[in-house]
C-alpha cells in the first residue's frame, strides 16, 4: 500500500437533496487510485450564525437555488491548493480550506463548497488504510452507537400544517442495543400512523419523514405520541419524548426580546410565560430533551431556561450554538443549555466540528449529531456519531431513504462492531 496518500485531483457535482434542491457533492482521487466522495445536506430552519450556504442566485436555474459556482470553484480554486497535500493529514487539509476562503462565516466558497470536500478527503484517507470511517475518525476511542431521536410528527417551518413545535421525537432510551431502539421506533412510527389515520387525522408526511397532521393543539401532538407508544406494546419510561421548538423562528428579527409571536397559533408568549409552558409541558411529559426553547440571540434567557430545566432535560442549543467553538464558549460561560446540536454544515469543515464535540464533552456538555431537512444518502454523521463517542443522533423518521441510509450505516456499524457495540443508553 502507497504510504504517502497525497491527493491527485478534486472535483465537484451539482445533485438533489431530498427536496429537491441543488446541493454540493465532491470526489476526491489520490495518487493510489483511491476515490471517494461526500455530499452536503441543506437546512429549511436555519440558525443566523451558520456558515454560509453559497448559492448561484440564477432565477433561470432552480429558482435560483443552484451551486455551480460553488462546483466549479472546488476545481478551479480547491483542487490546485489541495493537489499533492496528505489526505489523512486533515487539520492541514481543512486550514487550507479555511484560508482559502479567508471569511469567518465561509462566505466566499460557501461552506457547502468547503464541506463537502472535507468530508470527501476524510473519506478518502479512511479508504486508503483500509478503515471505516468511524475507525479512522475514532483512533482507539471507545466507540458508541447513538440512541435515535425520531422526529415522528412535524410542525413548524418542516410542515405546512397548523401545529407550532418544529419537531415531536421518540427517544427509545429503554432499548438494549442499536437494533432494538431503531425497531421500537419503527413499530410505534407505524402505531402512531394507524392512530392518526383511524382518527381522520392526515398522514402525509413532512421533510424528515414525520407525519404533518392538523392538530387542535401542541399538546395533542404529545398526548398522540404517548399513545402510540403505549399501543405499540412500550412505557414512557423505555420511549421518551424530545421537542425541537425552533424559537427563535416565533422572535421578530428587529425586536426587544420581550415577546415570543407564535404565528400558527397566533398568541403571543413573555420569555417568561414561554419558559413556564416548557416547565409545564416538561411535568406533564415524559420530555428528555428539547431544542431552541428559545430565541438564538439571547444568552441571558437561556440561562434562566437552564437554572429551571437544566437538571431536568437536555436543553439542546442549535441555532443558539450553529456548531461554532465561539459560541458554545459564550454559551457554556453564561451557564446556557447543556447539550450542543451538531451539523456540520453550520460550520464548514470536519476538523471545527471535531473541535466544537471536543470543547463540548470536555465542559460536561453533551453532543448530539443531526441531519439536516434537506439530505442526501450520505451517511458521514452515523460515522462521526460513532467515532465521538456521541450519545444521541437525529436523523428523522424511520422512513424516507435519506433518513433510513443513517439509521442503516449505524446497523452495519454495530453488526462489526459485534460484542464490542456500546450502546449510548447504557
Amino acid at each position: 500500500m502507497n504510504q504517502n496518500p497525497t491527493i491527485l485531483s478534486c472535483r465537484g457535482r451539482e445533485i438533489l437533496d431530498s427536496r429537491g434542491n441543488p446541493t454540493v457533492l465532491a470526489i476526491i482521487t489520490l495518487q493510489d487510485g483511491t476515490t471517494a466522495s461526500a455530499a452536503v445536506p441543506s437546512g429549511a430552519s436555519t440558525g443566523i450564525y451558520e456558515a454560509h450556504e453559497r448559492r448561484d442566485g440564477d432565477p433561470k436555474r432552480y429558482n435560483g437555488r443552484g451551486v455551480l459556482n460553488a462546483v466549479a470553484d472546488i476545481q478551479q480554486r480547491i483542487e490546485p491548493a489541495l493537489t499533492g497535500i496528505r489526505a489523512d493529514d486533515q487539520k492541514a487539509i481543512d486550514d487550507i480550506l479555511c484560508r482559502l476562503d479567508g471569511t469567518k462565516n465561509k462566505s466566499h466558497l460557501g461552506a457547502n463548497a468547503t464541506l463537502a470536500v472535507s468530508l470527501a478527503t476524510a473519506h478518502a484517507a479512511a479508504a486508503h488504510h483500509r478503515l471505516p470511517l468511524y475507525r479512522y475518525l475514532g483512533k482507539g476511542h471507545p466507540f458508541c452507537l447513538p440512541v435515535p431521536m425520531m422526529n415522528v410528527l412535524n410542525g413548524g417551518a418542516h410542515a405546512s400544517n397548523n401545529v407550532e413545535i418544529q419537531e415531536f421525537m421518540i427517544v427509545p432510551v429503554g432499548a438494549n442495543s442499536f437494533t432494538d431502539a431503531l425497531r421500537m421506533g419503527a413499530e410505534i412510527y407505524h402505531t402512531l400512523g394507524r392512530i392518526l389515520k383511524k382518527n381522520g387525522f392526515s398522514t402525509a408526511v413532512g421533510d424528515e419523514g414525520g407525519f404533518a397532521p392538523n392538530l387542535a393543539s401542541d399538546e395533542q401532538a404529545l398526548d398522540l405520541l404517548c399513545e402510540a407508544i403505549q399501543k405499540a406494546g412500550y412505557t414512557t419510561e423505555q420511549v421518551k419524548l424530545a421537542l425541537d421548538a425552533a424559537a427563535s423562528e416565533w422572535m421578530p428579527e428587529n425586536s426587544d426580546f420581550s415577546t415570543y409571536h407564535l404565528p400558527k397559533r397566533n398568541e403571543k408568549m413573555s420569555p417568561s410565560e414561554l419558559i413556564s409552558y416548557w416547565n409545564n409541558l416538561a411535568n406533564r411529559y415524559p420530555l428528555i430533551s428539547l431544542e431552541d426553547g428559545l430565541d438564538q440571540r439571547n444568552f441571558d434567557q437561556w440561562h434562566t431556561l437552564t437554572k429551571e430545566l437544566g437538571s431536568q432535560m437536555m436543553l439542546v442549543g442549535d441555532d443558539l450554538f450553529v456548531t461554532n467553538t465561539e459560541r458554545l464558549r459564550e454559551g457554556i460561560a453564561k451557564g446556557a443549555g447543556n447539550t450542543i446540536l451538531i451539523k456540520p454544515n453550520q460550520i464548514g469543515t470536519l476538523s471545527e466540528t471535531l473541535e466544537v464535540i471536543k470543547l463540548a464533552q470536555s465542559a460536561g456538555y453533551g453532543t448530539i449529531l443531526s441531519h439536516r431537512s434537506g439530505e442526501t444518502e450520505d451517511t458521514t454523521i452515523a460515522d462521526l456519531a460513532v467515532a465521538t463517542g456521541s450519545r444521541f443522533i437525529k436523523s428523522g423518521a424511520p422512513c424516507r431513504s435519506e433518513r433510513v441510509a443513517k439509521y442503516n450505516r449505524l446497523l452495519a456499524i454495530e453488526a462489526e462492531l459485534g460484542e464490542n457495540a456500546d450502546f449510548g443508553s447504557r
